[in-house]
């Protein structure tokens, strides 16, 4: 038997959805998963637009965000997950463009001076239904006498067909402050960064399918735990998987495609199997 995790979140729910053995190999056994290029990217844009909105509305200026970025830098450059990049300076001038790009990329989407911030990295604890959750919010705005949930996005914007996914997370992060305040957000936003903005109604049914999805994957994630067994989903994200070789599945389905040309070259995995 495997111990229960405490709590879910957005991620933790949706990596078990994705692989019940990558997310047992992350939070059960708590193997090394550092973060990938492109996670580090936004999560240094984030960070920037974070002290950026905690700032009153005239200093949300695209000069003051340089300035923080700079001012961010040093500290950011520290962390491990970065360093184990092991970027030369041409590689580390391209990934720190790479997330300025990203933090202007607000601009081109809205005017963070015309928004009225009532919080930033807003962390929430509550139950939603059975499932104990914890969420943090990238920002809570208002507007008129209502809330709104907004999620920044440095990755691409995807396809309709799967965008489902980050839906539900900020319909979670709706249902939570509406269960952590009493008060129902109206609206919740994704703000793809230098792309565009997806707007979602807040609706009883869509956080009432949201929390019955997330307590859906808590009884498979319970059941999992107490039969100790974690099923693999082989699929082409396998070549991304830090854990693939320890999988006997991961390892054959990356055979398979590189067999069948269908593994993409710049998968990091890529290289278990030329």
């Amino acid at each position: 038997m495997a111990d229960l995790p405490p709590y879910l979140s957005p991620s933790s729910a949706s990596a078990f959805d994705g692989c019940p053995r990558r997310w047992r190999f992350k939070y059960i056994d708590r193997l090394p998963d550092p973060s990938g290029q492109a996670a580090l990217v936004g999560s240094f844009a984030h960070r920037v637009l974070e002290v950026l909105c905690e700032l009153s509305a005239d200093e949300r200026t695209v000069e003051r965000a340089k300035a923080l970025a700079k001012e961010e830098w040093p500290a950011f450059a520290l962390d491990e997950d970065f360093i184990a990049l092991e970027l030369d300076e041409t590689a580390s001038r391209a990934f720190r463009w790479q997330a300025w790009l990203a933090i202007a990329g607000l601009w081109d989407i809205e005017d963070p001076a015309g928004v009225e911030v009532v919080s930033t990295e807003q962390k929430i604890s509550t139950d939603l239904g059975s499932v104990p959750f914890v969420g943090i919010v990238d920002r809570v705005d208002r507007v008129g006498e209502r809330l709104v949930v907004t999620d920044y996005k440095s990755g691409t914007l995807p396809g309709a067909r799967w965008r489902e996914d980050k839906i539900q997370q900020v319909m979670l992060y709706a249902a939570a402050i509406y269960g952590s305040t009493d008060e129902l957000p109206e609206r919740a936003r994704l703000l793809y960064l230098g792309q565009r903005i997806l707007d979602i109604r807040v609706t009883d049914q869509r956080i009432s399918d949201a929390v019955d999805a997330l307590g859906g994957t808590w009884n498979q994630i319970t059941d999992a735990c107490t039969t100790d067994s974690f099923d693999p989903q082989p699929t082409v994200l396998c070549g991304w998987c830090p854990f693939v070789s320890q999988c006997p599945e991961g390892r054959a389905e990356l055979t398979r495609r590189s067999e069948a040309g269908s593994l993409p070259a710049h998968a990091p995995a890529a290289a278990l199997v030329a």
